[in-house]
This record gives structure tokens, C-alpha cells and sequence, in this order.
């Protein structure tokens, strides 16, 4: 799983990540420049129709003040203004989206959806592909939480 991590991961060269630990299905990576750490796991089901690795991430971004920011990478590009719904537990939560990415509308949404995910076994985001078939993938949890907290932690302002 290491592996796989570390190679569809957030662009960065590969001898600059530091490998903060896994952790079930999801592991905690930092980079130094810029410097960002981030809780990552690929959905239960990978399909290999999937025009590249879909992910789900939880990130830090100390030098932007950002904290705890959710970032879904879906397996194909979305249609255009097809809804990007997530839901975590029995909570749902309609995600923005540009192409095949997703990320909570702002800083409170995401820290709903990581509190959402620190008490539940799984979540799964729903939309259209550009091809109009439907784009369903499940991630299991068990881990999330101390992948996030590693990572968030390894981010943490010293002093």
C-alpha cells in the first residue's frame, strides 16, 4: 500500500517526501517546499477504467494557514454541473468541483467533514462523468484519524 501511496500522491519529487507513517488503508506524508503534509487513501474498489488514481486527502498547508482541507481526486473528469455529493457517515455534504477534483465550499465544511470521518467507518462521493455514466467510490476510514493527526501534527507551527 506504501507504494501506492507514495506514487499517486501529491506532485512532489519522490526523495523530497517524508513518510510520516500508514496507517490501516490511508498514510500520512510531509514535503518540505513547499511545505504541506496530508492524510491520503485510494477508494476500496480501484477500478481499472480509472483515467488515473483517484484519492481521497486530507491536507496542511502552514505557510497559507490552512489546516484540515479535503481535496478528492475522482477517477474520471466529472460532467459539467453535475453535483459532487459526499457522504460520511449518515451527514452529506455537496463538495465544488473543477474537472477531477473535489473540495468542501470552505474552511467550516471541511472541518465538519474530518469531524464526520473521525466517527465513522466510511464515506463515499457520488457524481457524473463527462461520459454521463455514474462515478461512486468508497473509502473505508479505519485509519483516517491518525493518518490526519500525523499529518497535522508534522505541520504544526513550532514553538
Amino acid at each position: 500500500m506504501l507504494v501506492l501511496l507514495t506514487a499517486f500522491a501529491i506532485p512532489a519529487p519522490a526523495s523530497a517526501r517524508d513518510t510520516l507513517g500508514v496507517f490501516d488503508g490511508w498514510g500520512a506524508f510531509a514535503d518540505p517546499r513547499p511545505r504541506r503534509c496530508y492524510a491520503i487513501a485510494e477508494p476500496d474498489a480501484r477500478r481499472r477504467s480509472a483515467a488515473w488514481r483517484p484519492f481521497a486527502a486530507i491536507s496542511a498547508w502552514p505557510a497559507r494557514g490552512v489546516r484540515a482541507q479535503l481535496n478528492i481526486r475522482l477517477r474520471k473528469a466529472k460532467r459539467r454541473g453535475a453535483p459532487v455529493l459526499l457522504m460520511v457517515g449518515n451527514m452529506r455534504f455537496a463538495l465544488v468541483a473543477g474537472g477531477a477534483d473535489a473540495w468542501a465550499p470552505n474552511a467550516a465544511i471541511d472541518a465538519r467533514i474530518v469531524a464526520a470521518m473521525r466517527q465513522s467507518d466510511s464515506m463515499r462521493i457520488e457524481t457524473r462523468a463527462r461520459d454521463g455514466s455514474r462515478l461512486v467510490d468508497t473509502y473505508r476510514l479505519r485509519g483516517a484519524a491518525t493518518a490526519i493527526d500525523a499529518a497535522t501534527l508534522a505541520c504544526a507551527p513550532s514553538g
